[in-house]
């Protein structure tokens, strides 16, 4: 078996970490760094946190706080600009998915000439990047670890950068900045991080040894602690246990690839807004169900990271109630699981459907089942 397996260079994990962004900084040598987040980071005081502790240690602070769900490239290129007119020498990726995949391009990029249309793709992007530190505040993307960037362009289509410069120099992860997350960010971030592990697990075309072993742990960290953190929103040590295990599950996927779920998701974010992990969840069982023929003895395999002390009697037991477990938990989990109820029109549902299988069809590549366009109709309608 011939794989490449990329890691980011170092991981902090410590409750109330951020404190120590300054001289993570500091060590990477930076002097004007730019904080690239959203408004709801602003509003809870983690923006000025970093800023502070930036501060603390002589660093020169910008901070572009526009970051919109689902990241528009024109705000993308926005947050570039003043990055470079601004002569940032560091970029600190503080929120959700959105703001850290954004921060990867600008720290890319403000110290490029490319622009973003040029890197759309694999390998796409020429030099070096800016020190980079990642410090999510929700468990769910794994983008503090990954090497890729997905952005919306004017088109409404999510447009993907692959490219090793992507790579942070430092993952930090604080779960003091997660303690207070709505019930329905954490659940849909949770769940978003779940299916990065499954789909990291059963990739047709990536899968290897090392991913598999990291998506098994992470599987094992989500699944123990989802309802538990939306059920008790305070229970630290949960809210520790989902970091790492999004994390954990970001590495595995990154190296692996995620497959149909992804693809299903991305048009339910492009067209009407519905944030990702979401979108994930809308489809998540239904896919997962669709897949169960050719993908049995790999969901029995990971049946015990969902179902503590099962004795199953055979594979196809074991991957029948880990479809199940995962169809109980996405209801569970207090997020709406109809598209009608978020404002997709069905007469999408064909248009959304041609587009993953011929826009977004290297998921479809990477899923253990083949799939055909009527196939992915067909599931937006089960879960219309």
């Amino acid at each position: 078996m011939s794989f490449m397996f990329r890691s980011v260079p170092r991981i902090v994990c410590e409750a109330g970490g951020i404190a120590k962004a300054g001289l993570l900084m500091k060590e990477l040598g930076a002097t004007r760094v730019t904080i690239i987040c959203d408004p709801g980071i602003i509003a809870l005081g983690f923006a000025d946190q970093a800023l502070q502790s930036l501060e603390s240690v002589g660093i020169a602070v910008q901070v572009f706080s526009d970051v919109a769900a689902d990241p528009p490239q024109h705000i993308v290129q926005q947050a570039i600009d003043g990055a470079k007119d601004w002569k940032a020498d560091g970029v600190i990726g503080l929120g959700g998915g959105s703001s850290l995949d954004s921060a990867k391009l600008v720290a890319l990029l403000a110290n490029s000439d490319q622009t973003i249309e040029e890197i759309y793709g694999i390998d796409k992007a020429t030099g070096d990047r800016l020190p980079l530190i990642q410090i999510p505040t929700t468990a769910g993307t794994g983008s503090e670890v990954t090497w890729v960037s997905v952005i919306t362009d004017p088109d409404h289509l999510k447009q993907v950068v692959y490219t090793p410069q992507l790579m942070p120099d430092i993952a930090l992860l604080d779960a003091e900045l997660t303690y207070g997350l709505p019930q329905k960010v954490t659940a849909a971030t949770g769940l978003d991080a779940m299916v990065h592990a499954i789909e990291g697990y059963t990739s047709r075309t990536r899968k290897n040894p090392i991913a598999d072993g990291m998506a098994v742990t992470a599987l094992s960290l989500l699944g123990k602690n989802l309802m538990k953190v939306i059920e008790n929103p305070g229970d630290q040590d949960a809210r520790s246990a989902m970091l790492q295990g999004s994390l954990i599950a970001g590495m595995a996927f990154a190296n692996a690839s995620v497959a149909a779920i992804h693809g299903l998701a991305y048009p339910l974010g492009g067209r009407f807004h519905i944030p990702h992990g979401h979108a994930n969840a809308l489809v998540m069982a239904q896919v997962l169900r669709f897949n169960l023929p050719a993908a049995g003895k790999l969901y029995a395999e990971l049946a015990p990271c969902l179902i503590e002390d099962a004795d199953f009697a055979s594979d196809d037991e074991a991957a029948e109630a880990f479809v199940r477990r995962i169809e109980e938990m996405v209801p569970a989990s207090g997020l709406e699981t109809r598209l009608r109820d978020l404002g997709v029109t069905e007469d999408s549902l064909p248009e959304m459907a041609e587009e993953v299988f011929t826009k977004i069809y290297r998921l479809i590549e990477s899923n253990p089942r083949d799939m055909t366009t009527k196939d992915i109709e067909a599931i937006y309608r089960e879960v219309y």
